[in-house]
């Protein structure tokens, strides 16, 4: 038994190491954000007017979906906020339709420093 312990004891060190170890991503060369750009769903939606600000300690913006058939869909997004390189980095974020009709999440980062908004490259 205390064998099968320090075996799982110096399994979960060893991967503690590789995660300490792993490179940093370089948030501050992310490309400046633009409040259009194509979906990172893809097919053809371009998203227009996201700009996330930090507020009550989320990020959060309303934007709108364009299809290429011309309709549009008005949502708002919220991410949470992790502390990194100095500024605050909008992960995890969850989409919610406005009208209530729809609803989920996007893989989409930000970064926010010193006022300036990144965003991850696609």
């Amino acid at each position: 038994m205390r064998t099968l312990v320090l075996c799982l004891l110096a399994l979960l060190w060893a991967a503690y190491a590789a995660q300490a170890q792993a490179p940093q991503e370089n948030f501050e060369s992310w490309p400046l954000m633009q409040s259009e750009f194509p979906s990172t769903g893809g097919n053809g939606i371009i998203i227009k007017g996201y700009d996330p600000v930090i507020v009550n300690g989320k990020c959060v913006t309303d934007f709108s979906a364009h299809t290429p058939d011309g309709k549009a869909y008005y949502n708002v997004v919220e991410f949470d906020i992790v502390d990194v390189a100095g500024g605050k980095l909008c992960t995890n974020g969850k989409w919610r339709a406005k009208d209530g009709s729809a609803s989920g999440t996007t893989p989409y980062r930000v970064f926010i420093k010193d006022g300036v908004r990144r965003g991850a490259p696609q």
